[in-house]
This record gives structure tokens, sequence and C-alpha cells, in this order.
């Protein structure tokens, strides 16, 4: 998808792996914009499953965040499982809650700083 859709990567259009985003300033550009991407997965014999499909968002769940204009904040679900987790007692457990929190990392100031013990805790003769 991301070779079919480059020239518009980053212009209007997001894509992980067979999910599609099409993001406009204005309606009459989202209108050309959604024009584009289904003439080109016409073009390229792909279909979308209407059932799947939404259109005409002012705001939208994407690969854990949500967008919206000029905004975009972490998924509050997500939020919700990362006060939820318990409390981790094995390397591999606190690696699963790193690689969780890192994901979000932008949106969390002084991360690393933050995280910094629970990293150290992963570190060979290490114990939580």
């Amino acid at each position: 998808m991301n070779r079919i859709f480059h020239p518009y990567l980053d212009r209007f259009v997001v894509v992980f792996i067979d999910d599609i985003l099409v993001y406009s300033k204005t309606r009459e550009e989202h209108v050309e914009n959604l024009r584009i991407v289904l003439q080109t997965l016409k073009e390229k014999q792909l279909y979308a499953k209407l059932s799947k499909c939404e259109f005409w968002l002012d705001s939208v769940n994407f690969l854990g965040h949500v967008i919206s204009k000029g905004r975009i904040v972490v998924d509050p679900a997500k939020v919700e499982a990362v006060l939820e987790w318990i409390t981790p007692k094995l390397v591999f457990e606190i690696r699963s809650f790193l690689g969780l929190a890192g994901y979000y990392r932008r949106f969390i100031e002084n991360f690393s700083r933050l995280t910094l013990p629970l990293t150290k805790l992963t570190k060979k003769d290490q114990k939580p």
C-alpha cells in the first residue's frame, strides 16, 4: 500500500498495512483527495470493504491515537490500559510495559528519565 500511495503520503494520506487515512484542510480538498485515493484503488484492482469505511469524520481513532482538526492525542482506551496495568514482576513483563508506554513517548514529558528505573531492571542480574 505504501508503494501504491507513495506520491500522496504525508500530503493527504497515511497508510498502515491495509488501513488508509485520508486527511484534508477543507471539504472541497477532501472530496478531491478521496477521489484520488478511490481511483488509485480502482486502478490497482484493490477494493475497500464499505462496512469498514468511515467518511467525513471530524475525529478518528487511528493506530492508538485520536486525530481531529489540528490535534493528535492518545486514545483514552490506551491511557486506561496503562493505568490498569498490573505491576510487572518479571523482566519480560517490564519490557512489555515499556514497549506500550514507549509507543506514546512523544506525549510524555521526560519519558526517558521517568522510565530509567524500569529500564535498569531489564538489565542482566537485576530484580524487580
